[in-house]
């Protein structure tokens, strides 16, 4: 442990990214599930085509390379955009955060897709009867009565990609981004204790997964609570 005397803020703050990165990446893995989702129970065959293309490429396509072109990609065409109003422009880019975070809330958002999707399939029909025969609209009903059932089949999938968003935060490094990993490639550098440094970091990673799954099994607990009530 005196290996890490020098580097606990260090490994504080990078923490504290990747805190940030799952935050924002988890409401647009939401976000992004839910219009896939939304897209693919539409009648719009558009729509359908799109959700389609979108949950095959992103989910038949490395997490390391969506973030590496996503990063590199957005940087030429912003560059190109910007030399088109101003020749001067050397060089434009997305902010590593920001690139990094939008690339895996994309890669795991395409699994959401199904998750939703699927989770809206399993809603009883006998529920909408009952909500249509009480006189609610069709936004009433999706609203109170879809929606609620929906998010109760959702949860334990959705706990599973929550650990895949935290743990892909890792990968964001690789453009830049100063999180845990990066700072302890730093470490290493002038410690030269490689295995400490990455047990650390794995031990950061374990602690943020384990909350994440007790919270996960509160909130399934919560949602399932009628259902225990009923035994």
């Amino acid at each position: 442990m005196e290996a890490l005397n020098g580097w606990w803020d260090d490994y504080f703050w990078g923490a504290m990214v990747v805190v940030r990165v799952f935050l924002c990446s988890f409401a647009l893995m939401i976000l992004f599930g839910l219009i896939g989702a939304a897209a693919k129970l539409s009648s719009n065959r558009i729509a359908q085509k799109l959700a389609g293309a979108y949950t095959v490429v992103f989910r038949g396509t490395p997490e390391i390379l969506v973030i590496l072109l996503l990063y590199f990609g957005s940087a030429i065409t912003l560059t190109a955009i910007a030399q088109w109003f101003n020749p001067d422009i050397r060089f434009v880019d997305i902010p590593p955060f920001w690139a990094g975070t939008i690339a895996i809330s994309l890669v795991v958002g395409s699994y959401a897709t199904e998750t939703f999707r699927g989770a809206f399939l399993g809603v009883q029909p006998g529920s909408i009867e009952a909500a249509r025969a009480l006189g609610l609209s069709n936004l009433q009903t999706f609203l109170y009565v879809r929606i609620p059932e929906m998010w109760r089949l959702a949860l334990p999938p959705l706990g599973n990609h929550a650990l895949s968003l935290i743990k892909d935060t890792a990968l964001i490094s690789i453009i830049g981004l100063n999180e845990t990993l990066f700072v302890a490639k730093q470490a290493i550098s002038t410690t030269g204790k490689p295995f400490t440094m990455y047990i650390f970091v794995g031990a950061i990673y374990l602690f943020f997964s384990t909350i994440i799954t007790l919270g996960f099994m509160a909130l399934e607990k919560y949602a399932n609570r009628h259902l225990e009530v009923g035994r």
